[in-house]
C-alpha cells in the first residue's frame, strides 16, 4: 500500500450499480483517508436510477456519478480491486490485491430489490476498512 493512504478500485461490468454504491460507501466512511476509484467494462451512459435512490436513503448522493470506463492504468495505480461481476474483462497485474465480491446485479431492477445489495455492499466496505485499519467515519 503506498505511504500516503491506500487506493481502491471498484469495478463492474456498467459501473452503474454496485461499483458506484462501493465507491459511494468507501468515500462516505473513509471520510478522506482513502483514495477511491470505480469504473466499468462496459459503462452505461447513466447510473442506475433505482441505486441512486436506494444511496439517497441512506444519506449519501450519488445523483452527479457518471460510469466511467475502465483502464489499465486505473487499476495499476490502485491497491485494492475489488471485482464485481465483471469476469475476466478486468486487467491482472502481479502485485495488487483482488477481492471478488459475489453480488447480484441491481442492473433493471426497483428499489426494493436493490436494498439488499446496497446493505450487503455496505457491510464489505465497513469490513474492508476494518482491514486497512481505518475507523470508518459514523
Amino acid at each position: 500500500m503506498s505511504e500516503s493512504k491506500p487506493s481502491v478500485l471498484f469495478v463492474c461490468v456498467h459501473n452503474a450499480g454496485r461499483s458506484q454504491m462501493g465507491a459511494a460507501f468507501l468515500t462516505h466512511l473513509g471520510a478522506g483517508r482513502v483514495e477511491v476509484r470505480s469504473a466499468g467494462s462496459a459503462p452505461a451512459e447513466t447510473v442506475n436510477p433505482a441505486v441512486v435512490e436506494a444511496m439517497r436513503e441512506v444519506g449519501i448522493d450519488i445523483s452527479a456519478e457518471t460510469p466511467k470506463v475502465l483502464t489499465a492504468e486505473a487499476v495499476r495505480s490502485s491497491d485494492v480491486v475489488i471485482t464485481m461481476g465483471c469476469g475476466d474483462a478486468c486487467p491482472y497485474f502481479p502485485g495488487k490485491r483482488y477481492l471478488d465480491w459475489t453480488l447480484e446485479d441491481p442492473a433493471g431492477q426497483g428499489v426494493d430489490a436493490v436494498r439488499p445489495i446496497r446493505d450487503e455492499i455496505g457491510t464489505r466496505v465497513r469490513g474492508l476498512l476494518a482491514e486497512l485499519g481505518i475507523e470508518p467515519r459514523a
